[in-house]
């Protein structure tokens, strides 16, 4: 990996990207381009960025990488999009889950590529447990071993990104289910506030009368009454209704985009922008004059 590299991380974040959309002008941008790819003029936007991906997945493999892999492969392969839900960087105690996919159960799927190290590992997965019951670390193949002997005799589960950026079916150990550390407050900091209104609401069939101050511990106070495991399926359901998305336009997504496009949750007026842009050509965005942002629209 080169050094220069690093300019990479900045390229597959909604700054980046949505600057250009709306703008047709970012620095970051333009600077990858010209350093990455070869003869770029009257390529598309949508073959600049493939490209750049491609070059990533070769040479640089980051947490994009892995986290664009997983949705690539478990969200649009394995399951539906309709009937599944992927999160990413929910805050969890003091700890943020890079990726968690939601079908018939959660799984809580934490990075560790081949820049990484595992010295935080610990903290973070008793952070998960508090809050979900699968959680599953994801590595390079040459970590695989490294990572099988940390966590044996532990429910973690070990995914591993192959060099063809695929999941390995060889090494590989599932998650199993642990319930033991689920803790209340955790599982209901991850909830929005309509979320956990929704839980009371079924459940009780009412919501607590206090003053906004304490309104949020009456919650919790109310959601702690619920048995456990109860409360967190309910909570699951909830999560599972976040990032819906439509799924014919985000079909026509190229692949290296997948998981940036799928966590922005566009808009229509987004999904029109980044069809324009996927089609525009280097030449034709130099002469383009910026129009509003994607948050002053």
């Amino acid at each position: 990996m080169a050094e220069n590299d690093l300019i990479l991380n900045r390229l597959f974040t909604q700054n980046v990207f949505f600057d250009m959309v709306y703008t047709h002008f970012n620095s970051t941008y333009f600077s990858i381009i010209r350093r990455y790819i070869k003869d770029p003029e009257n390529k598309d936007n949508r073959t600049l960025i493939s490209e750049v991906y491609e070059y990533m997945c070769e040479n640089y493999r980051n947490e994009y990488v892995y986290q664009n892999t997983l949705l690539n492969k478990l969200l649009v392969s394995k399951h539906r999009l309709k009937n599944t839900t992927a999160l990413t960087q929910i805050p969890i105690s003091k700890s943020k889950a890079d990726f968690i996919l939601i079908n018939g159960k959660a799984v809580v799927y934490e990075i560790k590529t081949e820049l990484d190290s595992f010295d935080r590992l610990s903290t973070q997965l008793r952070d998960y447990y508090k809050a979900f019951n699968h959680v599953c670390v994801v590595t390079s193949e040459s970590q695989y071993e490294r990572a099988l002997e940390k966590l044996k005799g532990t429910p973690v589960g070990v995914y591993v990104i192959t060099s063809k950026n695929t999941i390995s079916k060889k090494m590989c150990k599932e998650p199993e289910e642990d319930n033991s550390q689920l803790d209340y407050t955790t599982i209901f900091k991850v909830l929005h506030k309509v979320e956990y209104e929704a839980i009371l609401l079924k459940y009780f069939g009412k919501l607590p009368t206090t003053s906004q101050a304490f309104y949020f511990t009456e919650c919790l106070k109310w959601f702690s009454q619920i048995p456990i495991l109860d409360a967190y399926n309910l909570a699951i359901k909830q999560l599972k209704r976040r990032n819906q998305i439509e799924i014919s336009e985000f079909s026509e997504i190229p692949v290296g985009l997948k998981s940036l496009i799928y966590f922005s949750q566009p808009s229509k007026s987004d999904w029109l922008a980044i069809k324009d842009f996927l089609t525009e050509k280097m030449e034709d965005e130099q002469y383009v004059f910026p129009i509003p942002s994607r948050q002053t629209i």
